[in-house]
């Protein structure tokens, strides 16, 4: 049987391939957890294969899985949290609606009025975002900057109201949390290309849990399929 051109040249099967991504991206395991449950199976597969596989297939399952998102409100919930690169702390800027559904994530190295403002034009660039009618932010003043430079650029309308109202802000420092949780047993990252790299394929397979796909049936099982379907595999 041929294989679908993402995988071609790849030495295993894409099915197992999708696994392990699958796996890492969505539980706390490890690399060399990965390896020794693909040996169970019979497979001997190094850590640092199944790396690569994380690094390539996490942000095309991000690319791929956009457009089948559900449409998410307009009350934004915007907060930023930390991401260890290299040693050193990262700003994780992201953004939920008011009904917990992620709207966008933008790894940066500052956090100041022009990362808000990329994060903020990264999120408008999505299909399945709707537009803003209200943006619940924390105490960060580069927040009401960057969206008056939106407003000036008609990027957003000018009656958005712009709220500093911390418990409001808690659906989405409650989302930080199987982030926070699945990056701590990473241990880190080297750079900043593949922490985001990763980081996209963590919060696609957390948006996929969380049923913001338009699937009749939200079992892992179906989710799991819509998946492959994503990437050209046979049911």
């Amino acid at each position: 049987m041929t294989k679908p051109s993402a995988f071609k040249w790849k030495h295993y099967q894409p099915e197992i391939i999708m696994l392990t991504v699958r796996w890492y991206l969505r539980y706390n395991l490890s690399f060399r957890d990965l390896v020794e449950i693909m040996e169970e199976r019979g497979l001997s597969i190094a850590h640092t294969t199944i790396m690569r596989w994380v690094h390539q297939y996490g942000t095309e399952l991000d690319k791929r899985v956009h457009r089948h998102f559900k449409k998410t409100n307009d009350s934004w919930r915007v907060d930023e949290t930390y991401i260890r690169v290299k040693g050193q702390w990262m700003y994780l800027y992201r953004a939920v609606d008011s009904e917990g559904n992620t709207i966008d994530f933008y790894l940066s190295e500052s956090r100041d009025k022009q990362s808000a403002k990329r994060f903020f034009k990264k999120a408008l660039a999505f299909s399945h975002v709707s537009r803003p009618r209200v943006i619940t932010v924390d105490k960060n003043p580069a927040y009401p900057v960057a969206i008056e430079e939106l407003k000036e650029e008609k990027q957003v309308e000018k009656d958005i109201q712009i709220r500093q109202i911390k418990y409001l802000n808690n659906i989405v420092e409650q989302d930080h949390r199987f982030i926070k949780k699945r990056v701590r047993s990473m241990l880190g990252f080297k750079s900043i290309e593949t922490a985001a790299s990763i980081l996209s394929g963590v919060e696609a397979m957390h948006m996929i849990k969380k049923e913001q796909i338009d699937l009749r049936d939200q079992s892992v099982r179906n989710q799991r399929e819509f998946i492959h379907q994503l990437f050209g595999l046979a049911s």
